[in-house]
């Protein structure tokens, strides 16, 4: 059985002067959180796409590296992982995310280094969010007059 999770996200004006709010009305998280180009790449306060694909990437990752883990004999007493998405803006067609870097450490009785490592990137290569850094995107278009 699939799952479909959805966020929602609002846009007004212009691309620099305009304004935008997101929201996850499944999980009620976000309601009406806001994004703008100063958000984007600027200072102001609000998010942006980038921190949240961040977000979720990190996420992901740390379950699915408790999920390797555990298949493989260890229950980690805790795993901290920052994602670090990398955007580069002068890019064609525009700004484009180059990579994102996890960093993850973790408290892991009874492994050694070696075998943490080989887990680690085992749930890399298994982690839902890196494998959909990659998969097709489809659009459904509409014209409201």
């Amino acid at each position: 059985m699939a799952f479909k999770r959805y966020a929602d996200a609002q846009w007004n004006g212009d691309l620099q002067a305009g304004k935008g709010s997101i929201s996850t009305p499944q999980s009620g998280l976000f309601e009406a959180q806001n994004y703008s180009f100063k958000t984007r790449f600027g200072d102001e306060k609000g998010t942006n796409p980038e921190e949240l694909l961040a977000a979720a990437h990190a996420g992901c990752f740390s379950m699915a590296l408790s999920a390797v883990l555990g298949k493989e004999g260890f229950t980690p007493d805790s795993i901290n992982t920052r994602a670090e998405a990398t955007m580069e803006p002068g890019m064609d067609p525009g700004p484009t995310i180059t990579g994102v870097k996890l960093v993850v450490s973790a408290k892991v009785p009874g492994i050694d280094a070696a075998k943490f490592q080989q887990i680690a990137e085992a749930a890399k290569a298994g982690c839902v969010i890196s494998r959909a850094l990659s998969v097709p995107v489809s659009l459904e278009a509409t014209l409201v007059e």
